[in-house]
């Protein structure tokens, strides 16, 4: 059994679609961030920077923290979505995603989601920002199937739930034909629908 704990956000679906895919037992406990919890002493024991998600396989008695880490985990401990031969390009674009897909659109959605108005800097520039990481995810996607190659794969895994925000980002994923294509691909994976309704409150992937 694998305990998730986590929280309704991107990195946390994450780890719950991808607990879906591979058809692992799981359970989820729900951290509130909103009240800080993931601050509590005896949450910061198993993620020291006190973020979310971490899981605890009780199968091992181990716990994971970090979201590319968990994945990676996860992928050897199935022998699925982590193809050996095809490593290097699924951790560089894993890698992508934690360092830079993950922070700047994260970054995109304090400033003109949260907080409109209380920077014009900081909403232009992540703004602009997340334009360029469309572009880019668009152009990689003209020429793979998926963002590693030809497989599906837990670099595809961390990437979707951040554009499956596209909502919030007013960049238009519609006009992004490649990485519309692989948007609507993963969408209907049945495994994604499920691990995208993280809380079991019939959360629907948004459309594109």
């Amino acid at each position: 059994m694998i305990e998730l704990l986590t929280a309704n956000t991107p990195n946390g679906k994450k780890i719950s679609i991808m607990l879906e895919e591979i058809q692992f037992d799981y359970k989820v406990t729900k951290i509130n961030i909103n009240k800080n919890e993931q601050f509590k002493p005896e949450f910061k024991k198993i993620s020291p920077f006190a973020k979310i998600p971490v899981i605890i396989d009780h199968t091992n008695n181990k716990t994971i923290f970090e979201s590319g880490a968990i994945l990676i985990y996860l992928g050897e401990k199935s022998g699925k979505f982590y193809n050996e031969k095809e490593r290097l390009d699924i951790n560089q674009w894993l890698m992508g995603q934690m360092a830079y897909v993950g922070p700047m659109l994260g970054q995109h959605h304090q400033f003109h989601h949260y907080n409109p108005g209380k920077s014009e800097f900081g909403e232009k520039r992540y703004f602009e920002i997340s334009k360029i990481i469309y572009k880019d995810l668009n152009e990689r996607l003209s020429i793979s199937k998926y963002l590693a190659g030809n497989n599906y794969s837990i670099a595809d895994i961390a990437t979707f739930p951040w554009i499956a925000r596209h909502e919030w980002h007013d960049i238009g994923l519609k006009d992004h034909k490649y990485l519309n294509r692989w948007y609507e691909q993963i969408s209907n994976r049945i495994a994604v629908q499920k691990g995208y309704d993280l809380l079991n409150r019939g959360e629907l992937i948004p459309k594109a």
